[in-house]
Protein backbone atom coordinates (compact mmCIF):
# COMPACT_ATOMS: atom_id res chain seq x y z
CA UNK A 1 0.00 0.00 0.00
CA UNK A 2 2.78 2.41 0.96
CA UNK A 3 4.68 1.62 -2.24
CA UNK A 4 1.68 2.40 -4.44
CA UNK A 5 1.06 5.71 -2.60
CA UNK A 6 4.70 6.65 -3.02
CA UNK A 7 4.58 5.76 -6.74
CA UNK A 8 1.42 7.85 -7.10
CA UNK A 9 3.07 10.85 -5.46
CA UNK A 10 6.11 10.52 -7.70
CA UNK A 11 3.85 10.35 -10.75
CA UNK A 12 2.06 13.53 -9.64
CA UNK A 13 5.39 15.29 -9.04
CA UNK A 14 6.57 14.23 -12.51
CA UNK A 15 3.36 15.52 -14.12
CA UNK A 16 3.73 18.85 -12.30
CA UNK A 17 7.33 19.13 -13.42
CA UNK A 18 6.29 18.53 -17.04
CA UNK A 19 3.48 21.04 -16.66
CA UNK A 20 6.03 23.52 -15.30
CA UNK A 21 8.16 23.13 -18.40
CA UNK A 22 5.10 23.56 -20.62
CA UNK A 23 3.91 26.65 -18.73
CA UNK A 24 7.38 28.14 -18.85
CA UNK A 25 7.23 27.70 -22.60
CA UNK A 26 3.87 29.50 -22.62
CA UNK A 27 5.32 32.41 -20.70
CA UNK A 28 8.35 32.55 -22.94
CA UNK A 29 6.03 32.67 -25.93
CA UNK A 30 4.53 36.01 -24.90
CA UNK A 31 4.28 38.33 -27.89
CA UNK A 32 7.55 40.00 -28.74
CA UNK A 33 7.69 43.77 -28.92
CA UNK A 34 7.02 45.04 -32.42
CA UNK A 35 9.84 47.54 -32.27
CA UNK A 36 13.12 47.90 -30.37
CA UNK A 37 14.00 50.54 -27.82
CA UNK A 38 11.99 49.53 -24.79
CA UNK A 39 14.87 50.38 -22.47
CA UNK A 40 14.52 48.85 -19.02
CA UNK A 41 11.13 47.35 -19.85
CA UNK A 42 12.49 44.57 -22.05
CA UNK A 43 15.31 42.07 -22.19
CA UNK A 44 16.61 39.34 -19.95
CA UNK A 45 18.02 41.74 -17.34
CA UNK A 46 14.66 43.53 -17.09
CA UNK A 47 12.96 40.18 -16.53
CA UNK A 48 15.46 39.26 -13.83
CA UNK A 49 14.91 42.57 -12.06
CA UNK A 50 11.13 42.56 -12.38
CA UNK A 51 10.32 40.29 -9.39
CA UNK A 52 12.65 42.16 -7.05
CA UNK A 53 11.39 45.64 -7.91
CA UNK A 54 7.85 44.98 -6.66
CA UNK A 55 7.67 44.34 -2.92
CA UNK A 56 4.37 42.46 -3.24
CA UNK A 57 5.77 39.92 -5.68
CA UNK A 58 9.06 39.60 -3.83
CA UNK A 59 7.33 38.85 -0.53
CA UNK A 60 4.89 36.39 -2.08
CA UNK A 61 7.74 34.45 -3.68
CA UNK A 62 9.71 34.31 -0.43
CA UNK A 63 6.58 33.14 1.44
CA UNK A 64 5.95 30.33 -1.06
CA UNK A 65 9.53 29.16 -0.65
CA UNK A 66 9.27 29.35 3.12
CA UNK A 67 5.96 27.47 3.20
CA UNK A 68 7.18 24.83 0.75
CA UNK A 69 10.02 23.94 3.11
CA UNK A 70 7.58 23.30 5.94
CA UNK A 71 4.52 21.84 4.21
CA UNK A 72 4.06 18.11 3.73
CA UNK A 73 4.71 17.43 0.03
CA UNK A 74 5.91 21.03 -0.21
CA UNK A 75 8.24 20.18 -3.09
CA UNK A 76 5.30 20.66 -5.48
CA UNK A 77 4.49 24.21 -4.35
CA UNK A 78 7.35 25.97 -6.16
CA UNK A 79 6.69 24.37 -9.57
CA UNK A 80 2.96 24.92 -9.04
CA UNK A 81 3.55 28.63 -8.46
CA UNK A 82 5.70 28.91 -11.59
CA UNK A 83 3.17 27.04 -13.75
CA UNK A 84 0.15 29.01 -12.57
CA UNK A 85 1.98 32.32 -12.71
CA UNK A 86 2.96 31.57 -16.31
CA UNK A 87 -0.64 30.67 -17.14
CA UNK A 88 -1.84 33.88 -15.52
CA UNK A 89 0.69 35.91 -17.49
CA UNK A 90 -0.25 34.17 -20.72
CA UNK A 91 -3.94 34.96 -20.17
CA UNK A 92 -3.44 38.46 -18.78
CA UNK A 93 -4.81 40.10 -21.93
CA UNK A 94 -8.13 38.27 -21.76
CA UNK A 95 -8.82 37.92 -18.03
CA UNK A 96 -9.65 40.99 -15.98
CA UNK A 97 -9.85 40.67 -12.23
CA UNK A 98 -11.50 43.54 -10.37
CA UNK A 99 -9.40 44.98 -7.56
CA UNK A 100 -6.25 43.27 -8.86
CA UNK A 101 -3.87 45.22 -6.61
CA UNK A 102 -5.97 44.39 -3.56
CA UNK A 103 -6.00 40.72 -4.59
CA UNK A 104 -2.22 40.69 -4.90
CA UNK A 105 -1.82 42.31 -1.48
CA UNK A 106 -4.19 39.70 -0.04
CA UNK A 107 -2.03 36.91 -1.45
CA UNK A 108 1.00 38.32 0.39
CA UNK A 109 -0.99 38.37 3.63
CA UNK A 110 -2.34 34.84 3.11
CA UNK A 111 0.99 33.29 2.09
CA UNK A 112 2.83 35.02 4.95
CA UNK A 113 0.35 33.72 7.53
CA UNK A 114 0.47 30.21 6.06
CA UNK A 115 4.27 30.24 6.14
CA UNK A 116 4.29 31.49 9.74
CA UNK A 117 1.75 28.90 10.91
CA UNK A 118 3.00 26.02 8.78
CA UNK A 119 4.17 23.72 11.60
CA UNK A 120 0.79 23.95 13.32
CA UNK A 121 -1.22 23.70 10.11
CA UNK A 122 0.75 20.90 8.47
CA UNK A 123 -1.65 18.19 9.56
CA UNK A 124 -4.72 20.38 8.93
CA UNK A 125 -3.91 21.65 5.43
CA UNK A 126 -4.07 18.76 2.96
CA UNK A 127 -1.44 18.92 0.19
CA UNK A 128 -4.18 19.39 -2.42
CA UNK A 129 -5.45 22.51 -0.63
CA UNK A 130 -1.90 23.85 -0.38
CA UNK A 131 -1.41 23.35 -4.12
CA UNK A 132 -4.75 25.01 -4.95
CA UNK A 133 -3.96 27.96 -2.66
CA UNK A 134 -0.52 28.51 -4.11
CA UNK A 135 -1.85 28.06 -7.64
CA UNK A 136 -4.60 30.65 -7.16
CA UNK A 137 -2.15 33.16 -5.67
CA UNK A 138 0.30 32.55 -8.51
CA UNK A 139 -2.38 33.03 -11.17
CA UNK A 140 -3.25 36.44 -9.70
CA UNK A 141 0.41 37.45 -9.73
CA UNK A 142 0.72 36.23 -13.32
CA UNK A 143 -2.27 38.35 -14.38
CA UNK A 144 -0.65 41.43 -12.90
CA UNK A 145 2.80 40.89 -14.33
CA UNK A 146 1.90 39.44 -17.73
CA UNK A 147 1.21 42.82 -19.34
CA UNK A 148 4.45 44.23 -17.96
CA UNK A 149 6.69 41.64 -19.62
CA UNK A 150 7.70 42.20 -23.22
CA UNK A 151 9.29 39.44 -25.24
CA UNK A 152 10.91 36.08 -24.69
CA UNK A 153 14.01 37.34 -22.92
CA UNK A 154 12.15 39.25 -20.22
CA UNK A 155 9.80 36.29 -19.68
CA UNK A 156 12.75 33.94 -19.21
CA UNK A 157 14.43 36.34 -16.80
CA UNK A 158 11.20 36.76 -14.86
CA UNK A 159 10.71 32.99 -14.42
CA UNK A 160 14.35 32.45 -13.46
CA UNK A 161 14.35 35.26 -10.89
CA UNK A 162 11.02 34.06 -9.45
CA UNK A 163 12.40 30.55 -9.06
CA UNK A 164 15.52 31.92 -7.37
CA UNK A 165 13.49 33.96 -4.89
CA UNK A 166 11.32 30.98 -3.95
CA UNK A 167 14.42 28.85 -3.42
CA UNK A 168 15.87 31.65 -1.29
CA UNK A 169 12.68 31.66 0.77
CA UNK A 170 13.18 27.94 1.45
CA UNK A 171 16.61 28.53 3.03
CA UNK A 172 15.69 29.85 6.52
CA UNK A 173 15.62 27.18 9.18
CA UNK A 174 14.38 26.67 12.70
CA UNK A 175 13.56 29.76 14.70
CA UNK A 176 13.83 32.15 11.75
CA UNK A 177 10.90 30.70 9.81
CA UNK A 178 8.01 31.82 11.99
CA UNK A 179 9.20 35.45 12.48
CA UNK A 180 9.91 35.71 8.75
CA UNK A 181 6.44 34.42 7.88
CA UNK A 182 4.86 36.81 10.39
CA UNK A 183 6.86 39.70 8.93
CA UNK A 184 5.63 38.85 5.43
CA UNK A 185 2.05 38.56 6.74
CA UNK A 186 2.35 41.95 8.47
CA UNK A 187 3.65 43.46 5.25
CA UNK A 188 0.61 41.93 3.56
CA UNK A 189 -1.67 43.73 6.01
CA UNK A 190 0.10 47.00 5.15
CA UNK A 191 -0.21 46.31 1.41
CA UNK A 192 -3.92 45.50 1.77
CA UNK A 193 -4.43 48.79 3.63
CA UNK A 194 -2.62 50.68 0.88
CA UNK A 195 -4.55 48.96 -1.91
CA UNK A 196 -7.94 49.18 -0.20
Amino acid sequence: MKTSCKAGRLAIANHLARAGVAATGLLLALPAAAHPGHGLESGFAAGLLHPVTGIDHLLALLAVGLWSRQQQHGHVLVPTFLVMMALGAASSGGVHLPALELSIAATVLLLGVLAACAPRLQQRVPPQVAVLTVGACAFVHGLAHGNELTGVASGAGFILASLGLMLLGAVPTGRVRRPLGLTIGAAGVWLVALAG
